[in-house]
């Protein structure tokens, strides 16, 4: 299958999706969500993958969303932008097969929150994670105000949104963000790994076992998405929201 920002590959049994926009750290506009959500697609229609890879291209696993590639005027525009976006976490928690994600450089924002739909995530020593949708005029999507309390608990939770600070890989294991840390040579074969040790088991035991674990997420699920994209959808529209946006843009390129 060719995609655009996307690289989508099996290795017998496994499918590994790859985030392919590696110039902008694997920065999320539309084209790469479009793509990425095929992918997810592809991979839950064929019989033959039982586990799926999620990992970044380059120097990061993804920066989050990409401030250059938004034309969110009105709130109508963000809203069908972020209900699109949020496709991409209905399909990864209703999906049958366990996903892995393959976490280095930066999980940022979106980038974040994908890894968070995962249902494992393994991250490579040195990797950032954090939120910096309040500092650029955004807000949570993708399930993040529900799966980020459950991981790491309300309280910290509301610290890495409301201070933008991100954790290191070491102290987002600790609060539960993520599975495992390994070295970044390592990673790659510590998914393929744990992918394998998945795939070994039971595809219909594996598919109702990440269901009923996953009712805590369920229950009321939609009501959280609609929330998340109409807050955000205020949010973006708003004036204050273009210039934290462009002031974000700015020291990016000054720091180039």
């Amino acid at each position: 299958m060719q995609l655009e920002t996307v690289i989508y590959e099996k290795k017998d049994d496994i499918a590994i999706i790859r985030f392919n926009r590696p110039k902008v750290l694997n920065a999320i506009n539309t084209q790469l969500t479009s793509d990425f959500l095929k992918a997810l697609k592809e991979a839950q229609a064929d019989p033959e993958v039982k586990a799926v890879i999620v990992k970044g291209e380059g120097r990061a696993f993804s920066s989050g969303d990409d401030l250059s590639d938004s034309k969110i005027v009105t709130i109508e525009q963000g809203l069908k932008y972020i209900e699109t976006l949020q496709d991409t976490t209905r399909t990864m928690l209703k999906m049958g097969k366990p996903i892995i994600a393959a976490v280095h450089g930066y999980a940022l924002g979106a980038g974040c929150e994908w890894a968070m739909d995962c249902d494992i995530r393994i991250a490579a020593e040195g990797t950032k994670f954090g939120f910096p949708e309040t500092n650029v005029g955004g807000t949570v999507t993708n399930a993040g105000t529900k799966l980020l309390p459950l991981l790491v608990g309300l309280g910290r939770a509301k610290e890495l949104v409301f201070t933008n600070e991100m954790i290191d890989a070491m102290q987002a294991e600790q609060w539960g963000l993520v599975n495992r840390v390994v070295p970044l040579e390592e990673l790659d074969k510590a998914a393929m790994d744990m992918a394998k040790k998945i795939a070994k088991n039971s595809t219909l035991a594996i598919y109702f076992s990440k269901r009923a674990l996953n009712q805590g997420v369920y229950q009321d699920f939609e009501q959280t998405l609609e929330l998340e994209a109409r807050d955000a959808a205020v949010v973006f529209s708003t004036l204050e929201a273009a210039e934290r946006a462009k002031a974000a843009l700015e020291k990016t390129k000054e720091k180039k």
